[in-house]
C-alpha cells in the first residue's frame, strides 16, 4: 500500500486508496461482510467456504509465498522423522493450512506427524520468542516470521512449497489473494481492475528495486540487514508468476488434501472448489507481463 500511494499508482489507475487498519484476520472478514471495506487479503479456502453457503466473494492471486518448518541448529533435527517425541510449535491453530499439509506430506513419507510430535499452538511472534530462547526445538511458522528466524541463525527444514512438490503438486499455488464481492466487482469493474493493476505494478517495483526496500524498511520492523534481505527475497519469490487460470485448477487438488485433513472445521459445507471462487476477469500472468511493460 505504501508503494502504491508514494508512486501514485492508485491515481494513475483511476482510484484512491483508503487504508482501514484492523486488528485481525477475523476483523478483516467481518469488515468485508459488513460493507466497511471493499477489498481484503485472505485465502481462497475462506472464499470457497463462503460461496458454499451462498455468499458471492471471489479471489484474485496476491502471493505465492508460504511458511515453513524451522529448526534450531543445535536440535539435531535433520529430517522429518527426527521430530518424533519432540514439541513442535505451530502457528495458526489446529486447522492451519501449513499444519494440515505437513500432516499430509508426513503421511506420504510414512510418518504420522500429528501423533509423532506434541504440537504447541501459539501466536507467530510468541513461537519465535520460544524458539530463540531454546524452549522449542522446531516451529512451523508463517513466511515473514520464518525470515526473522533464519536471520537469527535458525535453519529451514522444509517449506510448504516443498511439501506440495512432494505431493505431486508441481504448479505454483496462490495461497493468499485479494478478496471482494463478485457483485460489487461487476458494478465497479473499472475500479477493481485499476486496483489490481496498481497492486501488480507495485509488486514489479518491489521485485526490481532494492532502493524501494530501504525506503519501506521501517514498515517491515526488520531489526537488521539480514532480516530485511530475507523478507525481500521471500516476498519476491511470492510474486504470482506462472499461474495457470490464476491457480484455480491446482487449487482444486490442494483443496481435496486440505478437506481430507481439516474437515468441516476448515472447509465448512464445501465439498469441492466452488465455481466463481477464483476471479477470472483478469489473468495474473498476463497482468504481470503488461505491468512490466507498462509501469
Amino acid at each position: 500500500m505504501d508503494v502504491i500511494i508514494r508512486h501514485q499508482l492508485d491515481v494513475k489507475n483511476g482510484f484512491t486508496i483508503k487504508i482501514v487498519p484492523l486488528s485481525s484476520k477475523n476483523a478483516n472478514s467481518i469488515a468485508l461482510q459488513g460493507g466497511a471495506v471493499d477489498v481484503i487479503v485472505s485465502d481462497w479456502i475462506w472464499v470457497n467456504r463462503q460461496r458454499a453457503v451462498g455468499k458471492d466473494y471471489t479471489f484474485f492471486p496476491y502471493s505465492l509465498t508460504v511458511g515453513g518448518l524451522y529448526v534450531r541448529p543445535d536440535s539435531g533435527i535433520n529430517q522429518l522423522s527426527d521430530l518424533k517425541q519432540l514439541k513442535l510449535g505451530v502457528a495458526g491453530g489446529p486447522v492451519d493450512k501449513s499444519w494440515l499439509l505437513l500432516q499430509t506430506y508426513g503421511r506420504n513419507q510414512g510418518l504420522d506427524i500429528a501423533a509423532a510430535v506434541e504440537p504447541a499452538f501459539a501466536a507467530p511472534p510468541l513461537l519465535n520468542q520460544l524458539m530463540l530462547k531454546g524452549d522449542l526445538p522446531a516451529v512451523l511458522n508463517f513466511w515473514h516470521y520464518g525470515a526473522r528466524l533464519e536471520a537469527a541463525g535458525m535453519r529451514p527444514l522444509i517449506d510448504v512449497k516443498s511439501m506440495l512438490n512432494g505431493l505431486d503438486i508441481k504448479e505454483p499455488v496462490p495461497m493468499l489473494g485479494w478478496v471482494f464481492s463478485s457483485q460489487w466487482a461487476g458494478e465497479h469493474q473499472a475500479l477493481i481492475e485499476g486496483f489490481i493493476h496498481a497492486s501488480y505494478a507495485a509488486k514489479r517495483i518491489l521485485a526490481d528495486s532494492d532502493e524501494e526496500w530501504e525506503i519501506i524498511a521501517p514498515l517491515t520492523k526488520a531489526k537488521n540487514a539480514a532480516t530485511l534481505n530475507n523478507l525481500k527475497q521471500a516476498y519476491r519469490t511470492g510474486i504470482p508468476y506462472g499461474l495457470k487460470k490464476n491457480g484455480m485448477n491446482v487449487a482444486s487438488l490442494v483443496f481435496d488434501m486440505l478437506a481430507k485433513e481439516g474437515g468441516k472445521k476448515l472447509v465448512g459445507e464445501a465439498a469441492l472448489l466452488q465455481a466463481g471462487t477464483f476471479w477470472q476477469v483478469l489473468d495474473s500472468g498476463e497482468l504481470i507481463k503488461k505491468d512490466v511493460a507498462g509501469q
